[in-house]
């Protein structure tokens, strides 16, 4: 692995296709699992993820989002895709 190179999702959370506010309910529940340092990576087709997780991470301290990006899904929607990690 190279100094650059990110260490794989401890989970993955698939939530395309539901909608809000289910893909938060998803990972709210995969996250309580994560120990200290872990991070899981979400997959939402809902576009109102978005302000969805940045609302949750903003009123809770135990966790911390990464980053949050849009890639193109094999079916041609918009695949959101939020990174959040325990603290």
């Amino acid at each position: 692995m190279s100094d650059n190179a990110q260490p794989s999702p401890t989970a993955v959370v698939d939530a395309r296709g539901l909608q809000c506010p289910m893909p938060l309910v998803r990972a709210s529940r995969a996250a309580k699992e994560l120990a200290p340092g872990e991070w899981i990576e979400v997959l939402a087709t809902d576009r109102g993820s978005v302000p969805d997780f940045k609302a949750w991470i903003d009123g809770c301290a135990e966790y911390e989002l990464l980053s949050q990006n849009e890639q193109p899904g094999d079916d041609g929607r918009t695949v959101y895709v939020h990174h959040l990690k325990r603290l």
